[in-house]
């Protein structure tokens, strides 16, 4: 019996050059490169488009509380802003605000005016070149696997029955938190933290790590500081033994020290800030001979799974750091993987080259290797630094706290940068440049930078590598003679 002309379509297996599973952030990267490639290009999403929006949920609120800040702070500049209001529901319609305005970008009309198939539901592996979606199947000549990672509470007894907020499910607060409770040290916990204190919530921070573990402890050590000086309290290496909901609200109980059996955090609102958990249990790796367990789907350093066919990119991938879980490092593994797919060029997937930016203030950007890393890759390494105390536009902007801190090898090659400090995140830009394109120190302290700008940091830290010459006798002769008959 011949089946209806749907039925018989929705059979025929689909043969694209490409198909991406998942339509997050690095899915639609990479599903959007190839098809301005001209390629064909599958992608498989089975919820909605665009994935997860804590990053954009997190910078609107940011800005919200930078507002407030700034606010509270302008009499330091002789204005009197009055007493400060803060409209939580305005500020909810800001941040909805923000998420609209770019959700035409991540439409499937707009992807289908690219070329790209868009295909909604569940994508499994049937075999090592067959992806089933509900009746359809792709026979791909490449996957790329971007399923991302998902919130998943950590395994404290108790949490279960807590109501745990995300980062996504801040949005639909119709109230400011009164009491908030932050679990997780991480850049996601302290960026919520510092921006809900700013806007009125009390906060606490508790985490089983140190604050920002991964980066350079003389910079946490500002962040730290400036934490506590907005009175929100860190429980940093706590041990949590269990979660507990009396009366709808949520108390944390934490091993106490010697003379404290226990120690009770009270809030109304628990928000999980660790990392979240690879969606990769749906897809049925096994059947596809890749390899993955808890921690992702194993890759090499070209980001290619046990199956050759096969690349898993961005939160889904356990050979990545968990810090390059980030947007702006997710899109450049896709385009890694789009060069190998497309060129055949040989790619490396390399942590050391991502930036990393936690946007509380003062801000911390960094890239490369930290001191300590460097130490232990390099014999011989020198540490420059630039306090922004000594820059103009940082004074007369009230804003003196932080440093640049340059990390180079003997004979000048960049190794890492970490920068804290106001607009962090936008000065890393230029060390980015430098390490990507192997520059010597040289090169950056012989650039002509704006005068008055915060950028002039970054070249008087480069300029302190000629710092050990003006002892050497001879070139204080020299800058003598010069000054008498020059």
């Amino acid at each position: 019996m011949t089946g209806s002309p749907a039925t018989a379509s929705s059979m025929t297996p689909l043969t694209p050059d490409i198909c991406v599973i998942g339509g997050g952030g690095a899915g639609l990267s990479l599903a959007t490169a190839a098809a301005l490639f001209g390629v064909s290009v599958v992608l498989v999403e089975r919820d909605r488009l665009g994935g997860g929006k804590n990053a954009v949920i997190s910078s609107a609120l940011i800005a919200a509380s930078i507002r407030a800040r700034l606010l509270h702070d302008a009499g330091h500049f002789g204005i009197a802003a009055g007493e400060l209001d803060v409209d939580f529901a305005k500020i909810q319609a800001h941040i909805a605000g923000v998420v609209a305005a770019l959700a035409p970008n991540e439409t499937a009309e707009r992807l289908a005016a690219l070329g790209v198939n868009v295909i909604t539901g569940e994508a499994r592996f049937r075999d090592r070149n067959t992806v089933q979606v509900g009746d359809r199947e792709i026979r791909a000549r490449r996957f790329v696997i971007a399923t991302g990672s998902r919130p998943a509470p950590p395994p404290i007894p108790g949490i279960d029955k807590a109501s745990v907020l995300t980062m996504a499910s801040v949005l639909t607060l119709s109230r400011r938190p009164e009491r908030l409770i932050v679990l997780g040290c991480g850049s996601e916990g302290v960026e919520v933290a510092q921006a809900m204190r700013r806007l009125g919530s009390s906060v606490t921070i508790v985490g089983a790590e140190d604050l920002l573990a991964d980066e350079d402890p003389e910079a946490v050590a500002l962040i730290r500081r400036a934490l506590l000086r907005d009175g929100i309290a860190l429980h940093e290496r706590a041990e949590i033994l269990r979660v507990e909901t009396p009366r709808n609200r949520v108390r944390l109980v934490l091993a106490g020290t010697k003379s404290e059996a226990e120690l009770a955090l009270d809030g109304t609102h628990l928000l999980v800030a660790s990392e979240g958990q690879p969606a990769i249990a749906a897809l049925d790796l096994e059947l596809a001979g890749i390899a993955g367990d808890t921690g992702g789907i194993v890759v090499n350093n070209g980001l290619r799974t046990a199956n050759r066919r096969v690349f898993a990119i961005g939160g889904c991938a356990s050979a990545i750091p968990h810090r390059s879980h980030l947007g702006h490092a997710a899109s450049h593994q896709a385009s890694l993987v789009l060069r190998n797919i497309l060129f055949r060029l040989p790619v490396k997937a390399s942590a050391t080259a991502l930036p990393r930016v936690t946007s509380c203030e003062p801000e911390l950007a960094s890239i490369g290797l930290s001191e300590e890393q460097a130490r232990k890759a390099a014999r011989d390494i020198r540490i420059l630094r630039w306090p922004y105390a000594d820059n103009d536009r940082a004074q007369a902007e009230r804003q003196t706290e932080g440093f640049v801190k340059l990390i180079t090898d003997g004979r000048g090659r960049i190794l890492g940068t970490t920068i804290i400090g106001a607009k962090a995140g936008e000065l890393i830009a230029l060390w980015c440049l430098a390490i990507e394109k192997g520059l010597n120190v040289r090169d950056v302290a012989g650039l002509v930078l704006p005068s008055s700008s915060l950028s002039e940091l970054s070249k008087r830290t480069a300029l302190s590598v000629y710092s050990p010459l003006a002892s050497r006798p001879g070139i204080r002769r020299l800058i003598g003679f010069l000054r008498r008959f020059g």
